[in-house]
């Protein structure tokens, strides 16, 4: 078995459950699909694997009426994987509303690798945020590395999150007293896998080590919870970088985003 092959398994075995979303407000189950609410207004729909599932197009239309019943949501995700067989998926989801975006990469590899040479550039420091004003400023600096606007309701979010005490980490890094990257660590209850997640660099800091390195610390921070693997979806900033440390491609996910 390759270690693609391998990681993937573990993938669609370990995460592809409840262990996705544990931050997760209610979870309804629709056939094969599990329907997430989360805080902030955020609707979120994952499953296992379509296959065998019948009318696809059906499926896709009364899990949108599900979130349209609830005027706190108001936007929904429905998260693809390239490596699912869902024949007539993207016509669907875009007749009734979804826009896709981007593909990323779904990379996986051991924890291990990501502390190797990651030295914590000089006048940098990282550490993680817990207090409302940090938190906040951590989420803004991250809207605008990814040329955003800022977005409060994701910041209160993850306020939210914090006080539930449900293992996300938020680690940033500063140099000069300044808030110049960022990133979540999610450990995944019952797996051995934990998620890297909201990598953000603000452009004109990138090229100078600062996300190895915070992902170096994360990775750390993971390991010491016992956690082995990682898991990531990445665009092509990050991708070279997780893969000089041992991370592989398994699939690609493309998010369909629908916004009331």
């Amino acid at each position: 078995m390759t270690d693609v092959t391998h990681y993937l398994q573990a993938y669609d075995d370990q995460l592809r459950t409840d262990a996705e979303t544990p931050s997760a407000l209610s979870v309804a189950v629709l056939g094969p699909l599990r329907l997430v609410t989360f805080a902030g207004g955020r609707g979120f729909i994952t499953y296992r694997d379509l296959a065998g599932s019948g009318n696809i197009a059906a499926l896709v239309a009364d899990a949108l009426a599900h979130f349209r019943a609830d005027p706190a949501v108001t936007g929904v995700e429905w998260k693809t994987r390239g490596h699912d067989r869902a024949p007539g998926l993207h016509e669907a989801l875009v007749a009734n509303g979804f826009v896709p975006g981007e593909p990323e990469s779904i990379m996986v590899g051991p924890l291990a690798g990501l502390c190797r040479n990651a030295p914590v550039p000089a006048g940098v420091v990282l550490r993680t945020v817990t207090a409302d004003a940090d938190v906040r400023a951590m989420s803004a600096m991250a809207d605008e590395a990814f040329g955003e606007s800022v977005n409060t309701r994701a910041a209160d979010a993850l306020l939210a999150r914090l006080a539930r005490r449900d293992g996300m980490e938020l680690w940033v890094a500063e140099t000069g007293g300044r808030m110049v990257g960022a990133g979540r660590l999610e450990p995944v209850p019952g797996t051995g896998f934990a998620g890297l997640w909201g990598g953000a660099t603000l452009a004109e800091f990138r090229g100078r080590g600062i996300y190895r390195a915070l992902t170096a610390a994360r990775a750390r921070s993971a390991m010491a919870l016992g956690k082995t693997l990682a898991h990531s979806d990445s665009t092509e900033f990050s991708r070279p970088v997780l893969e000089r440390s041992g991370l592989v491609k398994v699939s690609t996910t493309t998010p369909y985003e629908w916004t009331r």
